[in-house]
């Protein structure tokens, strides 16, 4: 049964910086895909960056030079650091995991999600 749950979310302010975090548990497989995606009010869920388990990441254009995606394998979490946020980056963040290569920041190449940890920048 996997498990995706993330943490680290809360309310800074422009160009702070917030780092989400995202436990996995169950997963049986030693390959992955892990992503993290985000739901703006009024936008449709977007993929922010992902990740694979040869080490391989892209980054949406929205958060490049800001976000940077990494994962600590004796944790077996995922991280978000989120640098130099602004007021567009506010939403739902979400930690997806799956196994439909090649890596993207499509939704349909995951298949397990967690509930979310919510950003707000003001």
């Amino acid at each position: 049964h996997v498990q995706l749950v993330e943490s680290g979310g809360g309310a800074v302010r422009a160009g702070e910086s917030l780092r989400l975090s995202c436990e996995v548990s169950g997963w049986p497989y030693s390959a992955y895909l892990m992503a993290w995606f985000r739901a703006i009010p009024g936008k449709e869920r977007e993929g922010v960056a992902a990740r694979d388990s040869d080490g391989a990441t892209t980054v949406a254009d929205s958060v490049k030079g800001r976000f940077t995606i990494s994962k600590d394998n004796a944790k077996n979490t995922l991280y978000l650091q989120m640098n130099n946020l602004k007021p567009e980056d506010t939403g739902m963040y979400y930690c997806a995991a799956g196994r439909r290569w090649p890596l993207s920041l499509r939704e349909s190449s995951y298949d397990y999600w967690g509930q979310g940890t919510q950003v707000t920048v003001s």
